[in-house]
């Protein structure tokens, strides 16, 4: 789903990177890792919640602060942002559920209404929600708000969906999967670039949580029983070689941008 420009603005003013194909993949499994680094942290490591909560948010809040300062897209700390809030973002959704014994069912609930209320605010003050215009830090503010806010909500409704309601695991990557195959369609078939970017964007969560689960838990679970360490190192290698690609790319044109 490429989302074309509608900006005025110079590139390298920009702080998303391109909605392309390397964007999506990238994005699918830095959820996953955010599901099966997290459980790694949690439980097989012995950090406990607390712990890795405290570790990550920490780690997200300096990635986030290099994140905000740079003048441009620098992929590397884009995607490294992405993957602390994708983990971060799992653990306030895991917090609420298993810590506060709070239901999937309203910890869905909350999520929809404040991601709700982050884009009606974005949107009155900004006029525009496409993120093909984060080019100002306010904008990039609200951005990395609803983006913290649709890791929570996607979360919670991959598992209200896959444990709740008992989808499972296959089931989960399949119905998720389909679900982001026709916002696609609809894209193509001239749907609004913004709305469809956002729905597919949320539904990467339960698609990447869903397959994590499904690639690290065991297989009396429904899992392929891979591990959630291995899943992980596997994902991070990926994301590490399309990332390494990406920030070939951005460096080779800002090169060119400086000599002309």
């Amino acid at each position: 789903m490429n989302i074309p420009s509608t900006t005025s603005s110079p590139d390298w003013l920009k702080k998303v990177p391109e909605v392309t194909l390397s964007f999506w993949i990238i994005k699918i499994m830095s959820t996953t890792v955010g599901e099966t680094g997290a459980d790694y942290l949690t439980v097989n490591a012995g950090l406990g919640a607390a712990v890795t909560g405290s570790a990550m948010a920490i780690l997200l809040a300096i990635a986030l602060f290099q994140q905000l300062r740079a003048q441009r897209c620098v992929p590397w700390i884009y995607w490294l942002t992405v993957v602390l809030v994708s983990i971060v973002g799992t653990q306030i959704t895991d917090a609420l559920t298993d810590g506060l014994g709070v239901s999937l069912y309203l910890s869905t609930t909350i999520f929809a209404v404040a991601l709700a209320a982050i884009f009606a605010v974005w949107y009155r003050r900004e006029r525009t929600l496409s993120i093909r215009q984060i080019y100002s830090g306010r904008r990039e503010w609200f951005y990395w708000t609803a983006i913290l806010c649709t890791f929570a909500l996607g979360t919670a409704a991959g598992d209200l969906a896959t444990e709740a309601l008992g989808l499972g695991f296959q089931w989960g990557v399949v119905v998720f999967g389909a679900l982001i195959a026709l916002t696609m369609l609809a894209f193509y078939l001239g749907a609004n670039s913004v709305l469809t970017f956002w729905l597919a964007y949320i539904l990467t969560r339960p698609l990447g949580a869903s397959l994590g689960d499904l690639l690290s838990q065991s297989p009396e679970y429904g899992g392929l029983g891979l591990g959630a360490m291995l899943t992980s190192i596997l994902f991070l290698s990926i994301i590490t070689i399309l990332v390494v690609f990406a920030q070939r790319n951005a460096n080779q044109a800002a090169s060119t941008a400086t000599t002309q």
